[in-house]
This record gives C-alpha cells, sequence and structure tokens, in this order.
C-alpha cells in the first residue's frame, strides 16, 4: 500500500523498469562466549538465561544434542514434560535455518492413501513473470495487487522481493509517495476475501465428473434427485443464509488441510484455498448426476518452504509431483493444485451422499469414534 503525500498526482509514464538484485549479509550475532562442556551446565546456562536458546546449533554444531538440550531447559523451566513429542528420528540439519526455528522434538501425523484418482487437461505457463497489476483507491491510499507467475513454487517471497523492487523504483520518481507497507491486505493472504473469489489467488481449478445412475444407487446409497436437491438447500442456500464468503461447499477445507501438511504446504493458507462453491445437477435425462467444484485460490507450490522436508518431500514424490519440472516450470503446481480439488470433489461427493442417504452420525459412530478414549473415560 502506498500513499500520495503531495497535493497534486500525476499518472506514471510508462518505461522500462530495471531490476536490481540486492545481497545482503546476516546480522552479527553478539558473541556469548563458550558454552559449558557438559549438557547439564550448559540446561543450567539457558535456564539462568546466561545462554540464549537460539545459539545452541551453533555453538553445539549439533542440530539434534541442540534440540534435546532445548527441550530438557523447557522442561525445568515450565515443570512441565513433553516426553510425548518425538525427539529421535528426525534429521534436524534439514531444518537448520528454515521452517522451524528452536526445534524441540516433532508431531507425529498418520498418512493414508486415497485413490486412484484420474485426472486430466493440464496446462502450462512461463517461470517467475509479472502478469498484471491491480489498483484501487481509498482516499489518497492506493493499493496495489500484482498477479505473477511463479512456477513450480508458492512464489510468495519470490513476489514480495519483485514488487519492492517496483515500489523502491516509483519512490525514487515519485519522492512525494510514501510506502506504507509492501502489504496492504488487498492480497488478500491467509484471510477470506472476496478479491480472492473473485479475482483467484495461487491456481484457480474447475473439477467435475459425471456418476451414473447405478453408481448412485449401489455405492453412494441415495439418488441423483435427493443430490441435487440437498445441495440447492445446504450448500447454495444455507450457505448464503450463513453470509458465507467462499463457503458454497459441504467440506473442502477438510480436504484441503490434510493434503497442505502431508505435502508441505502452508496450513494457515487453508483459509482462501479452500474456497469453494459445490455444483449438482441432473443430467442425462435427468438418471446420472454431474457434480463440479471450483476452487478459485487453491495456492500450492512443490518446491520451497516445508515441501523439503523428507516426509512431506516423499508424499510429493508419491503423487508425481515433488520439486520442479524443467521441461514445464509451474506444471507440477498446478498438478498438485488439481489433484487436491479432484480430492475435494470425491469428500463432497461422500459427505453429501451420507447426508442425503441419512447415514452421517451412524457412520461417525462406527468409523470415526475411539471406543479406547471412550472406555478411558469410562474407567
Amino acid at each position: 500500500m502506498v500513499r500520495i503525500l503531495g497535493a497534486q498526482r500525476k499518472w506514471v509514464r510508462q518505461k522500462e523498469v530495471g531490476y536490481v538484485v540486492l545481497h545482503c549479509k546476516s546480522a552479527p550475532t553478539a558473541n556469548f562466549g563458550d558454552l559449558p562442556l557438559n549438557d547439564e551446565e550448559i540446561v543450567q546456562s539457558v535456564v539462568a538465561g546466561v545462554t540464549p536458546s537460539y545459539i545452541l546449533e551453533s555453538k553445539l554444531n549439533d542440530t539434534h544434542r541442540a534440540a534435546k538440550l532445548r527441550r530438557d531447559s523447557l522442561k525445568v523451566i515450565t515443570g512441565r514434560s513433553i516426553d510425548g513429542l518425538p525427539l529421535d528420528g528426525f534429521d534436524y540439519d534439514s531444518i537448520l535455518g528454515q521452517c522451524c526455528e528452536m526445534p524441540v522434538g516433532f508431531v507425529q501425523l498418520p498418512v493414508g492413501i486415497a485413490g486412484p484418482l484420474v485426472l486430466d487437461s493440464m496446462m502450462s505457463s512461463r517461470f517467475a513473470r509479472l502478469q498484471g497489476i491491480q489498483c484501487s483507491l481509498a482516499g489518497r491510499n492506493l493499493y496495489m495487487r500484482f498477479s505473477c507467475s511463479t512456477g513450480d513454487a508458492m512464489g510468495m517471497n519470490m513476489v514480495s522481493k519483485g514488487v519492492q523492487n517496483v515500489l523502491d523504483y516509483l519512490q525514487s520518481d515519485f519522492p512525494d509517495m510514501e510506502v506504507v507497507s509492501i502489504s496492504g491486505n488487498f492480497c488478500s493472504d491467509k484471510k477470506p476475501a472476496a478479491v480472492n473469489w473473485i479475482e483467484g489467488r495461487g491456481k484457480s481449478v474447475v473439477c467435475e465428473a459425471i456418476i451414473k445412475e447405478e453408481v448412485v444407487k449401489k455405492v453412494l446409497k441415495t439418488n441423483v434427485q435427493a443430490l441435487v436437491e440437498l445441495n440447492t438447500v445446504k450448500n447454495l442456500a444455507g450457505s448464503a443464509i450463513a453470509g458465507a464468503l467462499g463457503g458454497f461447499n459441504a467440506h473442502a477445507s477438510n480436504i484441503v488441510t490434510a493434503v497442505f501438511i502431508a505435502t508441505g504446504q502452508d496450513p494457515a493458507q487453508n483459509v482462501e484455498s479452500s474456497h469453494c462453491i459445490t455444483m449438482m445437477e441432473a443430467v442425462n435425462d435427468g438418471k446420472d448426476l454431474h457434480v463440479s467444484v471450483t476452487m478459485p485460490s487453491i495456492e500450492v507450490g512443490t518446491v520451497g518452504g516445508g515441501t523439503q522436508l523428507a516426509s512431506q518431500s516423499a508424499c510429493l514424490d508419491l503423487l508425481g509431483v515433488k520439486g520442479a519440472n524443467p521441461e514445464s516450470p509451474g506444471s507440477n503446481a498446478r498438478l498438485l493444485a488439481t489433484i487436491i480439488a479432484g480430492a475435494v470433489l470425491a469428500g463432497e461427493l461422500s459427505l453429501m451422499s451420507a447426508l442425503a442417504a441419512g447415514q452421517l452420525v451412524k457412520s461417525h459412530m462406527k468409523y470415526n469414534r475411539s471406543n479406547r478414549d471412550i472406555a478411558k473415560a469410562a474407567s
């Protein structure tokens, strides 16, 4: 967001913009001296505040030992145990300087598979190019929304660097312009916003399928008319009554969140990535069901960030979208977005069928309730 300070305004004249790459050295860290020799003394030093916890990796040159001593210090400071949080079995070198600061362990997540899911109709685009700029005025404040292709990366950092260069250039040409912030919430990141729903953000995907009448009856245990009516009453009218923004679906965020965590995406971007409208209609003389999901803002990448973690990288490899695609930059990220949309469609069809057949509560009680936890509570 930029603010025009001068009384007069002028249009920006068109000219070629040169980009400058800035190389910044790391800021020097304070010298806290040598650490004590044994682990017990190091823990005492951290607890006493003499040794900052964040320097353990650099001082010890052993990331696993640093994580262990940090969690031991945490136990002393808080008086609470985190024995249920695993320590061993993780490559802490792989997250040094990225993904996680001051680690004390890792969270275990069960990973299952669903499929096969047959997809088609892929497209391609170029890498790291400015696609357009959308501007909006509010008083003397100018909000600019940059749209860029970012290859197989989700691209937030990439775009931010480019935008900063543009703002620096504009500020040199218009000295009466004040840059209030590189982000003015017109993006709009990690927040439900109509601009993402209308204009799109990340990858915009439409996934559709035709389900034969026989499958609807024998497998889904319902009928086409019931599904169409339920979708209208629940996902469309019901969501409108609730004042939903991008939430015209049954449970898209369940699937999006699961895939995001498993493949190293930013879980917070589930907010806009789960924007989805589910449509159902009878086709082929009313016998079969046409179902579709439209998701305008799926924010995913197959390189950078959490995609580099071993477990998440393995999941991406399983899906056939690990890393960057050298032949068609961006196609791996687009395929991942398509896979997510396909999985959402399957999830929508499953839940809506359970609701239409009146089987939701019964299914949850049978398949999704832990008898072990109930037994513990009873005892």
